[in-house]
């Protein structure tokens, strides 16, 4: 797997040099000569241009040259001068530049690259992964950091997105991170979310454009690319990399649900694009939910959900990669960019009440919501911290009622009936602290949950591209990129939060991409029919976990209490994803005691 780390131009970072060095890392110069960007590089290098005492390296999705990073070099003169320039490029990376001893180290705006940074021998380091610089600087997990995983939702910045690991620190969305020429590092921000001003034609040729450049940045040069195809997010990416030079090989995973219809809509769009190479895997042929949790070995730096599903989810990437492609594009992000949060409603009720309240109604009736609980919502003014503190109160509180709407800041998470009270006792006062401080994603509500959902996922995706990396794919999600995401979110309220369209920005932005009969679906399969099945199949796998827990051993569950559970189906007041979050954690620490770090 590849990783960086990226150390400022000052002697003090000499003994994290070595010590890097000694693991054979590939390794890029500051103008000093000192080291800079040492790691291991899956697939391309980074591309890096130089001018005079400037460094700008480029890793990940994007179609920069050498000969255009050296240009950009030589009109760089403060690390600030880098704003205009990267908030124009496409695609999905990380940016590392060295201006005359200073450093700038950023990702992206939702996580899919993280930042990392932490403090060693009186310097400050960053780097991609948060694992590997617990190892240079001797850090090990903070059980109090973990705790928050165990709640039945990440959705809860900036708690759940804090790393596990002591002394180590994430970079925010929409900042970098600035060192020093003395090594000393601090955040800025970069980025803010766009004011969502556009009327619906505007916006839609914008997120056309953009994702059009974001799909053509990863699909330029070569020959052949494979693709996600199910609902309407990777139809539309696969459409667009189907109106390149390179050969297309879409798949849809099948499901076991009678009631799915995603292969059936693939076929409709394969037959009316022409030469797409279209396979469509079996439903039986997919592996449920928790099959091979003994076997999981992917070394994350942070629990992962995704590893209930992961050897399902490895189907399509396996078959990919046999068939020759060595990029596989997909349509994660789409759902969170484009589905329109209710929330806009409670500030679009303050500037368009008439639209509002004909929105709230159509929501009420459709979802069903309680119409009173909507009211109440739409009338609280209340900030993000009190929220925080009203979540701290409400951990051990029953789930929210299914006709709860979603108009708040987020939907309240809730920890695990397992949960020891020493966990909920340490995630109730990571919750209280935050609520002192803790500032939004954005101003409004309905962008919040936007991004705070598009970072939630894009962690777990990046994880999936990790395991994705293990037969030589690449794993690209553009809708994770920053263009298309300031593209999407610049739509006005009204135009995209409907109760009677679905997703209709996107819908609108591929007409003369997408065939129109394709454009017309408005559903999606989600895979809940399995979960069921897999819990009640796979039970043995999960009752494994319970004995010896790692989780209990750290005083964080009660392993009896997890028993029961696993032992029968969950009962309808418990959600799955409250038994994903333990696994994901419980398998996470059990591989940390037979993998080592990535060197």
């Amino acid at each position: 797997m590849g990783w960086f780390v990226v150390l400022p131009d000052h002697a003090s970072a000499a003994p994290v040099g070595a010590a890097l060095r000694a693991r054979s890392v590939q390794e890029i110069s500051h103008s000093s000569g000192r080291p800079w960007l040492l790691g291991h590089w899956d697939g391309a290098p980074p591309a890096v241009g130089a001018a005079g005492a400037t460094r700008i390296a480029v890793l990940g999705d994007h179609a920069l040259t050498r000969d255009r990073l050296t240009a950009a070099a030589a009109r760089i003169r403060t690390l600030a001068d880098l704003d205009h320039w990267a908030a124009r490029l496409p695609g999905s990376f990380h940016l590392v530049a060295s201006v005359d001893g200073r450093i700038r180290v950023q990702g992206n705006v939702t996580g899919f690259r993280p930042v990392f940074h932490a403090r060693a021998h009186d310097t400050h380091l960053a780097g991609d992964r948060a694992d590997v610089l617990a190892a240079l600087t001797g850090a090990a997990i903070d059980e109090r950091r973990l705790a928050p995983r165990l709640l039945n939702s990440s959705a809860l910045h900036p708690v759940t997105a804090r790393p596990v690991w002591r002394g180590v620190d994430s970079v925010p969305g929409g900042h970098c991170l600035v060192i020093d020429a003395r090594g000393h590092g601090r955040t800025v921000r970069h980025w803010t979310p766009p004011e969502p001003v556009l009327p619906m034609a505007e916006g839609a040729a914008a997120l056309r454009e953009a994702l059009r450049d974001a799909v053509a940045a990863r699909v330029g040069g070569r020959e052949l690319v494979s693709c996600d195809l199910g609902g309407l997010d990777s139809t539309s990416v696969c459409c667009l990399a189907a109106a390149g030079p390179a050969r297309v090989v879409a798949y849809t995973a099948d499901t076991r649900d009678p009631m799915g219809s995603d292969a059936d809509w693939a076929r409709r769009t394969v037959a009316a694009l022409g030469g797409v190479e279209h396979h469509v895997i079996a439903g039986d042929d997919v592996p449920l939910v928790y099959d091979g949790l003994a076997d999981a070995d992917d070394l994350f730096d942070e629990p992962c959900p995704a590893v209930v599903h992961r050897t399902g989810w490895l189907v399509v990437p396996r078959a990919a990669a046999d068939r020759g492609s060595h990029l596989h594009l997909t349509g994660f992000g789409g759902d969170e960019l484009l589905a329109g949060s209710p929330a806009h409603l409670h500030t679009l009720l303050r500037r368009h009440p008439g639209v509002a309240w004909q929105r709230v109604r159509g929501f009420a009736a459709q979802r069903p919501w309680s119409y009173r609980e909507a009211v109440r919502q739409l009338r609280d003014t209340s900030t993000y911290g009190a929220w925080l503190a009203r979540v701290a109160d409400g951990l051990t509180a029953p789930p929210p009622a299914e006709n709860t709407p979603t108009l708040d800041w987020g939907m309240p998470p809730r920890m695990p009936p397992w949960a020891t009270p020493d966990a909920v006792a340490a995630v109730r006062e990571a919750v209280r602290d935050a609520a002192a401080t803790a500032r939004p994603l954005a101003a409004t509500r309905g962008q919040h949950v936007e991004l705070e959902a598009m970072r939630c996922t894009s962690r777990m995706v990046r994880q999936l591209a990790q395991m994705a990396g293990r037969f030589g794919l690449d794993l690209a999600a553009p809708y994770y990129d920053d263009r298309v995401i300031e593209a999407g979110m610049a739509v006005r309220a009204q135009d995209r939060v409907t109760p009677w369209a679905y997703k209709p920005l996107i819908t609108e932005a591929m007409r003369g991409v997408v065939p129109e009969e394709s454009l017309a679906r408005h559903t999606k399969d989600e895979g809940s029919y399995d979960v069921e099945t897999g819990l009640r199949d796979h039970r043995a796998g999960l009752l494994a976990l319970c004995e010896d827990s790692r989780l209990a051993r750290l005083g964080l569950i009660d392993a009896h209490a997890l028993r029961a559970v696993c032992e029968r189906p969950l009962p309808p007041s418990l959600q799955f994803d409250a038994l994903y979050q333990t696994v994901a954690c419980e398998v996470w620490l059990r591989t940390l005691e037979t993998a080592a770090v990535p060197s």
